[in-house]
């Protein structure tokens, strides 16, 4: 017989809420994704292998596809994308076209201030502040790792986001380490 019978059950649940935190947040930000200039996405049209491909996604948030032309997909997410690029394909070209978009390549992220290695840097889901340093090469001796901040959204409409070394990193972001005043 257990000493304490609910140390047992408490572990148990412990564990269990660590894994949904975890998972939860990955799954969401999938989602909620939306498409931008930088991503490369593969474009299915099934029984129409020439008109299916990969693309980037340019300046303008368009890709250019066989038939359709011109497709603008900025902030979009690949179900939308998928809906759109479906309704392309219906309107003249295709009776049923089966459509499948999936993100290939992220755009990337930007690393900026009291980090070593300054610059641009491949996205990878599910990477945080402190992994984003690390690529970085590491804070300088003056970076304050309690001043971060993320430049979040397009040219349009970025926001500023306070973060902790534990504070995702997404596609496109802007991650700012402060400098740290003695």
């Amino acid at each position: 017989m257990l000493k304490h019978p609910n140390a047992l059950l408490m572990m148990v649940l412990a564990f269990l809420t660590v894994l949904s935190g975890s998972a939860i947040p990955a799954a969401h930000a999938q989602t909620i994704y939306h498409i931008n200039s930088g991503d490369t996405v593969r474009v299915t049209v099934f029984g129409e292998a020439d008109l299916s491909g990969e693309f980037t996604v340019d300046a303008n948030g368009r890709i250019n596809m066989a038939l359709i032309g011109s497709v603008d997909v900025r902030n979009l997410t690949t179900d939308q994308t998928r809906q759109k690029v479906h309704d392309a394909y219906q309107d003249g070209y295709l009776r049923q076209p089966d459509i499948a978009v999936e993100i290939i390549a992220f755009r990337p992220f930007f690393i900026v201030g009291e980090v070593n290695k300054p610059g641009s840097y491949d996205y990878v889901p599910g990477m945080n502040v402190l992994n984003a340093i690390a690529l970085g090469g590491g804070m300088t001796y003056r970076g304050d790792e309690d001043d971060v901040e993320i430049l979040r959204g397009n040219d349009t409409d970025r926001i500023a986001i306070t973060a902790t070394l534990a504070t995702i990193v997404m596609p496109g972001d802007i991650v700012r380490i402060a400098e740290r005043y003695f």
